[in-house]
């Protein structure tokens, strides 16, 4: 095993350290002393971690192999940077850069700039002359001054994070003011535990979101939709980044025509630009739970609803597992719960 760090996007509190962990379990790679400090998690893994997190998460920004961990102080930071070996990371003779990053407000007495020159001098004196390259280096090391430590290592990935630019709603040719967007929509597939080959379903596809990450990431995916408007909606945002669901249909979600399905990730319809067909969201997402026969027991339900609706504890209600629960504000008049149900 290696010390593995990952930066994450401090876009919320609780959810990217979670995605990297259902990540991990669905590809069944083990891993020991997780570690978290303000957008950083260090854990013991086999680089198979790396690769399967960049290329999955939405809300990680960099994977890295750490070389040494200190406390925030410039002179204990030199004095690490003078210790560690570089010549595993540095084989070849490879140009390379160093770039400091500082979480928030942390360690504010350090200069990032003073201190990425300083480490740069120490690898190329240690390297035998090593030169740095900041336009086309061939290994880039990244030190992460964060609370109260500092991180260094060398990057291994940078995650598939700035690739959702792309696939950003508005540039879809069918849009809907309810659907979510494709981080959120990847971070609730990864929860969901989903692996590549495994079958997901969405049955509130609405715009094809949630389908569109699962198949992204190599899922099959099936949806369905009440509307007839969002299922030939969905079905061109789909065609948009070549995904082929094996199913899309017009259907009630509680009375899905399916026989079984590996996971289910879902995001059923409320606010004012949705309809439930007249019924409460509470009892819609109570009565659909109640209805989930295409689940197996020990599958995960992914599932997204207005906080006060409490899914997680509707969910236990019918019988499942709650696995966990994160609280996402998205505005005055609405914060979302995304709840994790394991079906027992």
């Amino acid at each position: 095993m290696t010390r593995i760090f990952f930066l994450l996007s401090g876009e919320h509190p609780t959810l990217p350290e979670a995605e990297i962990k259902a990540i991990l379990e669905a590809e069944n790679i083990t891993y020991k002393k997780p570690k978290t400090s303000s957008q950083v998690l260090c854990l013991d893994a086999s680089e198979d971690a790396v690769w399967a997190v960049s290329s999955r998460s939405g809300l990680t920004k960099i994977c890295g192999r750490e070389i040494f961990a200190c406390e925030a102080d410039q002179d204990e930071i030199l004095r690490m940077s003078k210790d560690a070996s570089y010549e595993e990371a540095l084989a070849g003779k490879q140009t390379f850069a160093v770039a400091v990053k500082r979480v928030q407000r942390s360690a504010p007495w350090i200069s990032a700039n003073r201190l990425k020159k300083s480490i740069g001098s120490v690898i190329s004196e240690r390297s035998g002359g090593t030169k740095v390259s900041l336009e086309a280096p061939g290994k880039v090391f990244l030190g992460v001054i964060t609370d109260q430590s500092f991180i260094f290592g060398l990057e291994l990935a940078e995650a598939s994070y700035h690739s959702f630019k792309e696939r950003k709603l508005k540039n879809r040719p069918f849009f809907h003011p309810s659907a979510l967007h494709p981080k959120l929509a990847r971070c609730m597939v990864n929860l969901a535990r989903a692996a590549p080959g495994s079958l997901v379903l969405d049955p509130f596809c609405g715009t094809g979101s949630i389908l569109i990450e699962a198949g992204l990431i190599g899922c099959r995916v099936l949806g369905a939709d009440v509307r007839r408007l969002m299922v030939n909606g969905s079905l061109m945002n789909l065609r948009r980044f070549n995904i082929k669901p094996l199913a899309l249909i017009v259907s009630d979600a509680l009375r899905l025509p399916f026989s079984e399905v590996d996971c289910v990730v879902t995001d059923p319809p409320y606010g004012r630009r949705a309809t439930t067909l007249g019924l409460p969201v509470k009892d819609l997402i109570c009565q659909f739970l109640s209805s989930l026969d295409v689940l197996p027991r020990g599958g995960y339900v992914s599932i997204a609803s207005p906080e006060d609706v409490d899914a997680s504890e509707l969910g236990r209600s019918v019988g499942f597992d709650v696995v966990e629960r994160h609280s996402v504000y998205v505005h005055k008049s609405l914060t979302r719960e995304l709840a994790v149900l394991k079906k027992t």
